[in-house]
C-alpha cells in the first residue's frame, strides 16, 4: 500500500517563501519520478515540478521556473518544492505524485499517474 503525505501548505504573502514536503511511504523503490502538481479553484490540473529519484533529473512548468526547487531524499522518501517570490497566482491545492515508469520529462502533459496525495493548499495574499 502506497500512501504519499503532503505538509506544509499554508497562508502567505506575496513575495513570502514556503516549503511543501512528500512523504512516502509502502513500495516507494518501486518509484521512477515523483513531483508536484497544483489546482486552483475553477482550473484543471497543472504540472508544477517533477524529479527523477535516480540520478536527479528535475523538470519545471515555465511558470514556476527559477522560483520554485524540487528535490528529494531518498533515505527518507520524500520530496520537497522550495517555493520562493511566491505570486496570488500560485494559489492553490499542491498534490504530490509519484509513478513506477513515466519519466518526468513527460508530466507536462498531465498524464494520470499511479500515485496521488490529498494536497495540501498554498494561499498567496497580494
Amino acid at each position: 500500500q502506497v500512501q504519499l503525505v503532503e505538509s506544509g501548505g499554508g497562508l502567505v504573502q506575496a513575495g513570502d517563501s514556503l516549503r511543501l514536503s512528500c512523504a512516502a511511504s509502502g513500495r516507494t523503490r518501486s518509484f521512477h519520478t515523483m513531483g508536484w502538481f497544483r489546482q486552483a479553484p475553477g482550473k484543471e490540473r497543472e504540472f508544477v515540478a517533477s524529479i527523477r529519484l535516480s540520478g536527479g533529473t528535475t523538470y519545471y512548468a515555465d511558470s514556476v521556473k527559477g522560483r520554485f526547487t524540487i528535490s528529494r531524499d531518498n533515505a527518507e522518501n520524500t520530496v520537497y518544492l522550495q517555493m520562493s517570490s511566491l505570486k496570488p497566482a500560485d494559489t492553490a491545492v499542491y498534490y504530490c505524485a509519484a509513478d513506477v515508469v513515466l519519466d518526468g520529462s513527460f508530466w507536462h502533459k498531465s498524464p494520470e499517474l499511479d500515485y496521488w496525495g490529498q494536497g495540501t493548499q498554498v494561499t498567496v495574499s497580494s
